[in-house]
Order: structure tokens, then sequence, then C-alpha cells
């Protein structure tokens, strides 16, 4: 009888393999059939593409040749794609990501001539196009077989996992869980909870993370330090210290530079600095990965980090995070053609909003709606694609920054039909990290969280009619210029770009790496404004500011658009100054008269307290005024959605996180990007020494 048993099992188990065999030859051969009819439709439709003789063909012949055609494209897509952009990895990733559609259809006219008697002819630019169109065909339908046949999919993600594993030398995966940061860049824990909340009408705009929040996790807000902004909270986080980080950019008199936090220079010496303070490499030290974020956090594998992007070396060229997606034609087709839509998308969207006569609004021209498209796009795709292969490779800690949301925020505001879109695609994201986590060949878990909020409001010249450093130069007495210039953008996708395009450090506008010449040098950070003075040595103090110019401090202090100032005094240290007379003395406490921190909460003296220290602190911290009412503030950039400092949403970020892990602050809401990185380590830590613990994802996550 056992014998019997044994031989029935044995007998099923070929019979699964039989079934396994004979479905993925199904496969092949339905997408195979796809790709021949897209041939056959784009021969039909395209005047420069022929799979015929000129004396013309039988139907039959016709769809033989067809055939021929798409197979031999298949296969050369199989066996030569990969050489070729791997040998391609010399050149910008943009570049590349341009050249994928002109390799795809050289590919395809190799295969039309090796097609008998000169049956196939195509034009070179018609040829680029049936190759981007025959490999989205045929990647759409090999994609839907998978994800319908739910056990190839799991078969599929089984192997290619077993492989990533086997080429990096391990022989078993180990059974502890990994973990996978997942930063939502500037989305603020409101806007998170309106996003997953269910209207009456309809499901919420993020599903999946509303899925997560109600069985498995739980949201909880954190408070950033003053400077609200990814330079100062992703080095908090990542690396532990972002001591005399006072802003997104701001001018250091030591050695006459202004520091600017998504320059690659300047992030590779806030790295530097963050570790040496904090002792240790960072919070991905051990095992780890860094996607699309501007510090790399002590890992071993980075890919689009922009504080390594300038150097030279196979982990941490800007291309080594490409290479993964493009060397799949498909993808950089579909890829491409999403760039396209939302480029388009753009437009319209830009359009709409001159013609309703929206308030505020922005300039959204020039390269924006590019630049937009490569946040939302581009980045979104590459590292995604990167942190599949982190989980399928059995990384133990992976932090990854998504962009999309505080690009288009900036220029759209922080709610509306434009955000609510990203949202939405970004949840789709959330999902396929969530769903491929199920096939990793170790737990995960999964944590999201953002690095601060966004704050709407008008800019602060498009509100009073000019710019901050007007403001300073006229209580200076300096001539003010009739015409304002543009702020530059403190967006991260910006430099991003830059760095996919190999050129990283942006010399030249409006942020120079050394300041010249005697007058002030006034920058901004969102709603934040430095002011320093060059020809004074050291910290200029309240008073010496005001023998030299008398009207300043006042001018600054009594303006609407303007809600405090910091300065030190020499009699009472570090004192934040107000309209109408108003002090804070930060040493004492002592407040004189109406105290110009009131509107900005209780957190708000131990937070300006703690800048004020730094020895990069500028001269005049300018924070922008806050309308209680509404939380808007005035951006001294061009954003109608900022941050950068204090005032309303942009100050809380959110973290969500599994409910098996320990809670992040016992005695309440977190402050602090430093303490955020406290709370990550225990959780990794705590993952060491989980022995194989369930799932913290849904059971069944669905991929859309």
């Amino acid at each position: 009888m056992e014998q019997g048993k044994h031989e029935e099992r044995r007998d099923g188990v070929r019979m699964a393999a039989w079934r396994r065999a004979g479905g993925a030859v199904l496969r092949v051969l339905v997408v195979w059939a796809v790709s021949t009819l897209t041939m056959l439709v784009l021969a039909g439709v395209l005047p420069d593409f022929r799979i015929q003789s000129a004396d013309g063909d039988s139907a039959t012949r016709i769809g033989i040749t067809a055939a021929v055609a798409a197979g031999a494209f298949g296969l050369l897509g199989a066996l030569v794609w990969p050489v070729l952009v791997r040998a391609l990895l010399l050149v910008p990733a943009l570049v590349l990501g341009l050249l994928v559609f002109f390799l795809n259809g050289s590919l395809l006219w190799i295969a039309l001539s090796l097609l008998p008697d000169g049956r196939g002819e195509a034009d070179p630019r018609t040829a680029v196009v049936v190759a981007a169109v025959m490999s989205a065909t045929s990647s759409a339908a090999s994609t839907f077989l998978a994800v319908r046949d739910d056990g190839a999919y799991r078969r599929r993600m089984a192997r290619l996992a077993d492989r990533r594993w086997r080429r990096a030398g391990r022989r078993e995966p180990p059974t502890t869980p990994g973990t996978v940061f997942l930063q939502l860049d500037g989305i603020g824990h409101d806007v998170l909870r309106d996003a997953i909340a269910a209207p009456e009408d309809g499901e919420p705009l993020m599903p999946t993370v509303a899925a997560m929040c109600r069985d498995t996790h739980r949201l909880v807000p954190w408070h950033t330090d003053w400077s609200s902004q990814t330079g100062a909270s992703q080095l908090g986080i990542l690396h532990g210290s972002n001591e005399d980080v006072p802003a997104f950019r701001w001018y250091e008199k030591e050695t006459g530079e202004v520091m600017i936090s998504n320059r690659p220079s300047s992030a590779a010496e806030l790295q530097r600095r963050a570790a040496a303070r904090s002792g240790h490499p960072g919070l991905l030290a051990h095992d780890g990965a860094s996607r699309g974020n501007l510090f790399s956090g002590g890992a071993a594998q980075v890919a689009l980090v922009l504080s390594v992007s300038a150097r030279r070396g196979r982990h941490n060229r800007s291309r080594a995070g490409y290479f993964a997606y493009f060397s799949d034609p498909a993808n950089a087709t579909r890829t491409a053609a999403s760039f396209v839509v939302e480029v388009v998308r753009e437009l319209l969207q830009a359009g709409r909003a001159r013609l309703s006569g929206e308030r505020p609004r922005v300039g959204r021209g020039g390269l924006y709606p590019f630049i937009r498209a490569f946040a939302t796009v581009v980045e979104r795709d590459v590292v995604v694609a990167a942190v599949l292969g982190d989980m399928l490779n059995g990384r133990t800690a992976v932090y990854a920054d998504l962009v999309a949301y505080d690009e288009v925020a900036h220029h759209s505001g922080p709610r509306g039909r434009d955000t609510h879109q990203v949202l939405r695609r970004l949840d789709r994201s959330v999902a396929l990290i969530a769903k491929v986590a199920e096939r990793a060949p170790r737990p995960y878990r999964l944590v999201l969280l953002s690095d601060h909020g966004q704050s709407p409001g008008e800019p602060f010249a498009a509100r009073y009619g000019l710019t901050l450093e007007d403001l300073v130069r006229a209580g200076c007495g300096l001539p003010v210029s009739r015409r304002a210039r543009r702020s530059a953008s403190g967006a991260e996708a910006r430099a991003a770009a830059r760095a996919a395009l190999h050129r990283p450090e942006d010399g030249h506008g409006a942020e120079p790496h050394r300041v010249t010449g005697p007058g002030p040098v006034v920058l901004g950070s969102g709603n934040l404004g430095l002011v320093s003075f060059p020809g004074i040595p050291g910290r200029a103090t309240r008073e010496e500011i005001e023998r030299r110019h008398p009207a300043l401090l006042r001018t600054l202090a009594d303006h609407p658009g303007i809600g405090f100032l910091l300065v030190h005094s020499e009699r009472h240290g570090p004192v934040v100054l107000g309209a109408n007379g108003g002090e804070h003395r930060l040493v004492t406490g002592e407040v004189v008269g109406h105290d110009p921190l009131a509107p900005y909460g209780p957190r708000a003296a131990d937070l300006v307290r703690r800048t004020a220290r730094f020895p990069n602190a500028a001269d005049v911290m300018v924070n922008s005024a806050l309308d209680p009412a509404t939380g808007a503030v005035h951006a001294f950039e061009e954003q109608i959605g900022s941050h950068g400092g204090l005032g309303g949403e942009q100050s809380r970020a959110f973290l969500l996180y599994p409910r098996l892990l320990s809670a992040p602050d016992e005695h309440g809401e977190l402050v602090g990007a430093e303490r955020v990185h406290q709370v990550l380590r225990r959780w990794l830590r705590e993952a060491e020494n989980a022995p194989a613990p369930p799932a913290s994802l849904p059971a069944r996550v669905p991929l859309r």
C-alpha cells in the first residue's frame, strides 16, 4: 500500500510538472501570436512597413512571414538586448532611455532582414515605432497571463529570487524578516489620513494603504525639526544626526560657500559630517540598500543616491540604478509612453488652472513639465524596480524615496485634483511592492513614512510684489532691483534629473558655489529665509546689525508676510522678534509683548532654540507669517505648496508601521528626525531577533 501511495505521489508530481511546462509553452505561443497579430496590423496601417514581396503574397504567406519576423524579433530581444544595454552604461541614464528605442528598432530591422526573398522592409523611423509597439503589446500580454495564472506568477518570482540569491553567493535566505522603508516624499500626516478615508460614494484615494492601516499597520504623526525639508529630515533619519543643518540651503561664512542639500558635493559633505557626529555609518550599514535618496545611509548597495552620484564606481554610479530597469525594452517603452502622457497631462492641467483663474498659481512652463514627468514616472518606475530587486535578493534593509507627490504639490498645491492623481499612482506602487514581498525569499516588513508635509499659500513675492531679498536690501538702504528674480526651486526631482543626465552639479543660475561681493546673502528654503552678512565675521549680533542697518530688523519683523525673526543678542542670547516689538527670549523663556511664536504651536520654542545653537545658523533667520485658520504660509520660493520652516501641515509627517513592532514613542508624538532614526534602528534590531514572524502585509494585496 505504501508503494502504491508513493507511486501515486510521484505520478502527481510528474503530472504537475507537465502541466507547468504545458502552461509555459502555451504562454509563449500566446505572446508570439499577439506579437504576430500586432505586426500584421502595423504592416496594414503604416505605409513604410511591409512584410510581403514586392509582387504581393497570399494572406497565408503574409501570416507566416509575420510569425517568423515576430519570433526572430523576440529571440533577438531575449539574447542580444541585455548585452547591448550593459555596453551602453557609459552614457547618461536619460540618454540611455532614448537610445533604447533606436536599439529596439535596430533589432527589428535585423529581424526583418533575416526574412527570405526581401519580404521584410521598414523605414528606420518606422522600425523604431513598430518595435516600440510590439514590445509594449507583448509585455502587456505576458504580464496579463502571469497575473491571471497566480501559480505561474509565484513560480516566476520564486525562480527570479533564487537566481538573484545564488548570484549573490548566498546558500540559504535568512528566516528573519527584512525591512523596507518606503518614503513618500512630502505627504503630510493629515493628507495621508484623508487619502485613506473612505468617502460615502466610493473607495479611498489610496485603497492599498487604507487596507494596511485597517488590518495590519498603525498610522502615527511625527513632528519635524524647524527645517522641515528633505535634506535635514532624511539626513537625520538615515544617519542619526542633522545637527548644523539650518535649512535647505545656507551660507557658511568660514568657507564662503553656499551649501545646498540637493547638490551632490554638498550632500556628500553633509553625509560625512553626520557620520562623524553620530559615530556610525548609518541606518543601512548592515546589508542595506539606498534607492532614490539624497544620502546613502551607509548602504553598500546604492542607486540614484545624490551624495554618491558624482563618484565613479561599479555600484554607485547614477546609471547603475537604471540598468536593471532599461535592460527590458518593454520597461523602457512603457515608461516612455507614460512620460509623454504625464507631460501632456501637466500641460493640460496648467492650462486649465490659467483658464479658470485659480489662485494662488505659479508658472509651470519651461522645463517643469519634463521635470514633473521625470519625478512621477521615470524615477518612480526605476526606484520601485530597484526595491523589488532588493527584496528578491533578500536584502536586510531597504530605504527608498518616491518624490512624485512633493514635486507636483510644489506647483499645484498640497490638495487638489493634480495631487490626487499622484496619490493614486503611489498607492499602486505600494501595492506592487507588497505583492512582490509575498514572494520574496524572506519575510518582509513594510514601513511607510514621510520626511515632512507641505503647507499651502501664495508665494511671498506674488503676494507682496517683492522678494525677501528686495525687502532685506530696502531695509539696509541698498538699491532694489525693479524686476524680481525667480527663486530657484528646492525640489529634489530637479537634482535627480541633473544626476541622471550626468550633470549633478548645477553651477549656473541663482545657486552659486561661492558668494562674492559685500552685500547681504539672502536665501530661501520654502517659507524659511536666511540673511547673512559676509562682511561681519562670526555670528552677527542683533546689536551689530542695528548699528550698521538701523531699519532692517524692524522692517522685517513688522512686515505682514513675516511671522518672526531669530537673531542673537549680546545681552539675551538667542531672541525671537515679532511685530509691534514682541520678543521671546529663548534662554530664559521671557516674553515681551505678544509672543511671536504663539501661532506656531507649543513645540516652536524648543525647535527654534535648537537651531539657534547651530554654528551655521544665519545672522537673521526669517520665518514667514502663518494664517492659523487655514494653515497657509508664504514661501520665499516660487511655490504654492512649500516646506522648510514652521507653520501648518509641513511640520507634521507620518509613520505607518506594522502593529507587531514596538510603539514609536510611549510618551507621545515623535519630535525630530533624529528620534525617528532611533526608532527605525530599534525596529531593525527587533527584526534581527525575530525568528521568522508571520508576514506583516495583507495576505492578498491586489496587483493593479
